[in-house]
C-alpha cells in the first residue's frame, strides 16, 4: 500500500554558550517564527479514523542509535477505539525489523474516545549505520483469521528528503505533558577566546495550550557537522512554569573548542527517561550561522602605563559561580609584558559595577608562583566578588585599578594608599560558560609551580536506609619536576535542573612526587531517591583572603579557575568472586576460603593479596573494607571492618598484635575467630554461605563483590 507523505520540518532553537562583552553582533528573530505542520504520513484505520506519524528522531546511543517516533490516533468514528487491537512496528526499507516499545508514560493509553486524538511515543534501538531515511513505520491490526494473526493496515516510509532538523526561521512544537509548547529563538550571540567558542542562545517558550506546564529538565547539546556533541547548560529552567498563552525565556550556554569549525551547528534536545535509563530525542534544530564578535573586550589586548613600565592586559572571561547561599562573580585576566626588560608585578585591585550603580568590592588573586614578569612573559590573575544568587543585572563593568602607597607622614609608619583606574572592561549580563570536560578526558592547569592534570577516575554511590552519598574520585597528576602539594579545591555537584550540592574534598596531606598521582575523594550527601544521572562536578581552586588557600587550617572564602566535568557512568556490577576486587588505588584478591567450628569458636580463614598502585597518594579517612558473612539459612551472620589507613603497613613490617589487620602484601591463613558455643549444635542446618566485600565510606556502603561457598570446604 503506497502512502503519500507530508514533509515535516520542525522548528529551530539556536543555542550556545555564554560570555558577551562590549561589541557583540546578535542574530535577532526579524518576525514571529512560523510554526511548521508536523505530519509525515497517515494510514487509515477504519472509516475516517486514522494513524498519523508525527515525529521521528535518531539520537546516538551506547548500543548504536536510539530511534523515537510519535504517532497520533485520530478517532473520527462514533465508538471507542482500543489501541490494544493495533500496534506500530519499526523496520528498515531493506527489511530489518527493530523491536519498538512504548515509553512508560504512554503504556496505559489504550482507549481513544469518539472524536478524540491520542499521542503515543515509541522507542527502539537501531544499528549505528541506520539513517532516518532508512526507516519505515508499519501499522498492523491483530486479526486471528489470518495465518500470522495480523493484518497490515499500511506503512509510512520516511522520505529521502526528510530531515528532523528544524530550520532557523521556524517555531518548534514540543509536547510537554500533553500540552503544546512553541519554541523559537529570541536571540543568538557568539564570542571566542584563545581556547573556546562561547556562544549563547536565548530560547523563547510559549504555552499554546490551555493548562499550565512545568518545563522538564531537558538535556541540551550542540551537534557539529562532524556529529560531535557538546553539552549546554540551561539557565532559568529549574521548576519553570508557563501559564496558558504566556511566554518565558531561558538561556542556554556552553563552550566548544576553537578547533571546531563554527558552521552548520545543530541543537539536539533530549529528555531522560529515568525508568529506562535512556535519553530519548525530543527535537533537533538548525542553528543560525555563528556571529563572531568584532572588537570589544573579550580576548582583546589593552595596555596601560605605570611608573614601572608598560603592561598589556587581556580579559579572558567572566563567570558567575555557586557559593553557598551566594554567587561568586569572577574575572579571569592575563597580564603580559611585551617589552624587552623584566617588570615587577604591579599592585592591582578592582571592583565590579552592576547596571552602572551597584558596586561590588572584589579581591585580586594571583594563582601562579611568580614575583615578576620577564620579557615576553605573562601571568594569570583572578578578581572575585560576591552577589546574592537571586540578584539579576543587565550589564557589568570591571574596573581594574593600580594601588600606590605614598610616603608615610612624619611620625607614622603607614602611608596613604591610592587606587587609580587603569582599565575598564564592559560586558552585558551574559557571563562566560564554564568550560566542560567530557567524561574520560582531563584538564591541565599550567600555572607556574603548580602544573597539574586533573581527571575523573570514577564515581560511586554509597547508601544507607535514609541517605545517598554521591562520590567522585579525582585523579591529580603532578606535572612539575619537584614534589608539590595538591592545590586545595572547592567542589559542587550540579544537577541538570541547576540544583547545587556543595561537596566535601578529602585532601591529600602528603606531597606528590614528579609524575606521581594524588586521589581526591569528592562527596556530597544527596536525598534518598534523588537521581544522580547527568550530574556534573564543578571544581575550582580554593582562595582565602585573596590568596590561594594553603595549609590545613585555611578556610576557603571563594574559588577561581572553574572547570566542570561530565561524570562517567557508575560501574554497578557486583563481581561473583573475590578475586581482583578494585578498591582504587588498592586491589585485593581473596581465595582459599574455609570455615571451621572449634572449641566453641567459629573460624573463617582465607588467603589474601593486597596491592597498591605505585606513586599514588590518597586520604583514606572514613573508608573501610567491610567483609560480611551470611549463612544461606540465616543461622550465622557477622560483619568485620578493616580501616584503609592500616593498609600501608606491609606484612613484613607488622608485629604480632597487628595480625588481625589487613596489610599490603600476601597473607596465608588469615583468621577471623568469633566466639559462638551454640553454633556446633546447628551444623545440620548450615547451608551455603556468602562472603561479600563492601567499600564503606562515612558509614554508608557500596557492594563490590560476593562469593558463595560451602560450609567446611575450602574454596580454590
Amino acid at each position: 500500500m503506497k502512502i503519500k507523505f507530508h514533509h515535516i520540518r520542525l522548528a529551530t532553537i539556536a543555542l550556545s554558550a555564554t560570555l558577551l562583552l562590549s561589541a557583540v553582533t546578535p542574530v535577532w528573530a526579524d518576525s514571529a517564527p512560523t510554526a511548521i505542520s508536523a505530519s509525515i504520513g497517515k494510514v487509515t484505520i477504519t472509516g475516517s479514523s486514522y494513524f498519523e506519524l508525527k515525529q521521528i528522531h535518531l539520537l546516538p546511543d551506547q548500543n548504536g542509535k536510539l530511534a523515537t517516533f510519535t504517532i497520533s490516533i485520530h478517532n473520527e468514528g462514533n465508538s471507542e477505539l482500543q489501541f490494544i487491537d493495533y500496534w506500530a512496528r519499526l523496520k528498515s526499507k531493506s527489511g530489518n525489523q527493530f523491536s519498538a516499545r512504548l515509553l512508560p508514560a504512554d503504556k496505559d493509553k489504550n482507549r481513544v474516545a469518539p472524536g478524540a486524538t491520542t499521542d503515543l511515543t515509541f522507542y527502539a534501538t537501531v544499528n549505528a549505520t541506520t539513517n532516518l531515511q532508512d526507516l519505515v513505520v508499519q501499522f498492523i491490526k491483530w486479526d486471528f483469521s489470518q495465518s500470522n494473526f495480523e493484518r497490515v493496515l499500511g506503512e509510512v516510509a520516511v522520505p529521502n528528503d526528510f530531515t528532523d532538523v528544524t530550520p532557523t526561521d521556524s517555531a518548534a512544537s514540543i509536547m510537554v505533558g500533553g500540552t503544546q509548547v512553541q519554541a523559537s529563538i529570541k536571540k543568538f550571540v557568539s564570542n571566542k577566546n584563545e581556547k573556546y567558542h562561547v556562544p549563547t542562545v536565548y530560547l523563547k517558550l510559549e504555552n499554546a495550550g490551555s493548562h499550565t506546564v512545568t518545563v522538564p529538565s531537558y538535556i541540551f547539546s550542540i551537534r557539529t557537522a562532524e556529529g560531535l556533541l557538546y553539552p549546554l547548560e540551561a539557565k532559568g529552567i529549574k521548576d519553570l512554569k508557563i501559564n496558558p498563552k504566556e511566554s518565558k525565556e531561558i538561556q542556554l550556554s556552553g563552550s566548544i573548542p576553537v578547533g571546531v569549525a563554527a558552521d552548520a551547528w545543530q541543537l539536539t534536545v533530549a529528555e531522560t527517561i529515568a525508568d529506562l535509563k535512556l535519553n530519548v530525542g525530543v527535537a533537533n534544530f538548525q542553528l543560525p550561522p555563528v556571529s563572531t564578535q568584532v572588537g570589544g573586550s573579550i580576548g582583546k589586548e589593552y595596555s596601560f602605563t605605570s611608573k614601572s613600565g608598560v603592561y598589556t592586559t587581556q580579559l579572558n572571561g567572566l563567570h558567575r559561580l555557586p557559593w553557598e547561599d551566594q554567587d561568586l562573580l569572577t574575572a579571569d585576566l592575563t597580564l603580559i609584558n611585551k617589552g624587552q626588560e623584566s617588570l615587577p608585578l604591579p599592585k592591582l585591585s578592582g571592583y565590579f559595577l552592576l547596571d552602572g550603580a551597584v558596586k561590588i568590592d572584589a579581591k585580586l588573586i594571583q594563582t601562579a608562583k611568580v614575583i615578576g614578569l620577564g620579557a615576553g612573559a605573562n601571568v594569570n590573575l583572578q578578581i572575585a566578588g560576591k552577589v546574592p544568587y537571586t540578584y539579576e543585572f543587565s550589564d557589568v563593568k570591571l574596573v581594574l585599578q593600580e594601588n600606590e602607597t605614598g610616603e608615610p607622614p612624619a611620625g607614622t609608619e603607614k602611608g596613604t594608599t591610592t587606587a587609580t583606574d587603569v582599565l575598564e572592561f564592559s560586558t552585558q549580563s551574559e557571563l562566560q560558560a564554564i568550560p566542560f570536560i567530557n567524561a574520560g578526558q582531563s584538564y591541565t592547569s599550567n600555572d607556574a609551580g603548580r602544573k597539574s592534570k586533573y581527571a575523573i577516575r570514577n564515581v560511586s554511590t554509597y547508601e544507607d536506609k535514609t541517605n545517598i552519598m554521591f562520590s567522585a574520585m579525582v585523579e591529580v597528576t603532578n606535572l612539575e619536576k619537584r614534589f608539590t602539594n595538591v592545590s586545595k579545591l572547592v567542589a559542587n555537584f550540579r544537577a541538570p535542573d541547576g540544583t547545587v550540592f556543595a561537596a566535601s574534598v578529602a585532601e591529600v596531606k602528603n606531597k606528590i612526587s614528579p609524575s606521581g598521582k594524588g586521589l581526591l575523594n569528592v562527596w556530597a550527601s544527596v536525598p534518598k531517591g534523588y537521581g544522580t544521572a547527568n550530574m556534573n562536578l564543578l571544581l575550582g581552586e580554593a582562595v582565602t583572603d585573596g590568596k590561594l588557600s594553603e595549609g590545613e587550617k585555611a578556610v576557603a572564602d571563594s574559588y577561581v579557575n572553574p572547570v566542570a566535568y561530565w561524570l562517567p557512568d557508575e560501574r554497578k556490577e557486583v563481581a561473583k568472586t573475590l578475586k581482583n576486587v578494585d578498591l582504587f588505588p588498592y586491589n585485593i584478591s581473596i581465595n582459599k576460603i574455609g570455615t571451621t567450628i572449634e572449641n566453641g569458636n567459629f573460624n573463617l580463614k582465607f588467603n589474601y593479596e593486597l596491592t597498591k598502585e605505585k606513586l599514588t597518594e590518597i586520604n583514606t579517612e572514613g573508608h573501610n573494607l567491610l567483609l560480611v558473612f551470611e549463612d544461606g539459612g540465616g543461622v550465622k551472620r557477622f560483619e568485620k571492618k578493616f580501616d584503609f589507613k592500616d593498609f600501608d603497613v606491609f606484612n613484613g613490617e607488622s608485629t604480632a598484635d597487628q595480625d588481625t589487620k589487613i596489610r599490603l602484601g600476601k597473607r596465608e591463613n588469615f583468621l577471623i575467630s568469633i566466639t559462638d558455643p551454640g553454633l556446633i549444635f546447628n551444623t545440620k542446618f548450615l547451608q551455603k554461605y556468602t562472603l561479600s566485600v563492601y567499600d564503606e565510606f562515612q558509614g554508608q556502603r557500596k557492594l563490590l563483590a560476593s562469593q558463595q561457598a560451602d560450609w567446611f570446604i575450602t574454596t580454590d
